[in-house]
């Protein structure tokens, strides 16, 4: 990977921006939260979280299977209520890239997340993220999932530009190495200080 400048800023949301919209920590404390059997959640929303976040399903059709698919003594709303309150801003990040955006007008920051819709839409608006973004590739909207090459391969097509013109963060190493494959020029996201320091260099 070189220093080469870029025309394209890649970025997953969750992990990097934001906390995870729904993660094994906050399925854990949820469990804990409503008093369910974690270890059955889990299996439950490991056999069709991903056909959610690929936008098959709605959100209250993946609780019918992995939390309401039994009588429970707490209501749908709380339950999400909850789900949403576990997106939290990370320190840093977003606030610099709004600002890195305004001193530089060419710069274009696309997202390529993994996401159902309606914790999409949700952390869109409460983070204000258009600020940032100005096009989203997201897993629910557009049927693929990262690693799916597909997804990277529609961002690129989106953004006309060639994979080496385009750099992408994520927090999962494995992501950064698929669109490594396809030529991106992909960094690991460890931190808002790291990252940050690769862009300054990179521009």
């Amino acid at each position: 990977m070189g220093k080469n400048p870029f025309k394209i800023m890649f970025l997953d949301v969750g992990g990097v921006l934001l906390t995870n919209g729904w993660g094994h920590d906050s399925r854990q404390k949820a469990a804990a939260e409503f008093g369910i059997d974690f270890m059955e959640m889990e299996a439950k929303h490991n056999f069709i979280f991903n056909v959610y976040e690929i936008g098959r399903i709605t959100l209250d059709e993946y609780l019918d299977i992995v939390v309401f698919d039994k009588t429970r003594v707490f209501t749908r709303e709380d339950f999400k209520a909850f789900m949403f309150s576990r997106s939290v801003e990370l320190t840093g990040m977003l606030s610099w890239l709004i600002e890195l955006k305004k001193n530089n007008s060419n710069l274009k920051i696309v997202s390529i997340n993994n996401e159902g819709k309606e914790l999409n839409d949700y952390r869109v608006k409460k983070f204000q993220l258009h600020n940032c973004f100005d096009a989203f590739i997201s897993s629910c909207e557009v049927g693929m999932r990262k690693p799916d090459p597909g997804i990277f391969r529609l961002a690129l097509g989106v953004v006309q530009a060639a994979p080496n013109e385009c750099i992408y963060f994520d927090d999962r190493i494995y992501l950064v190495d698929a669109a490594q494959r396809l030529g991106i020029r992909g960094y690991h996201h460890l931190g808002f200080e790291s990252s940050k320091k690769i862009i300054e260099d990179l521009m």
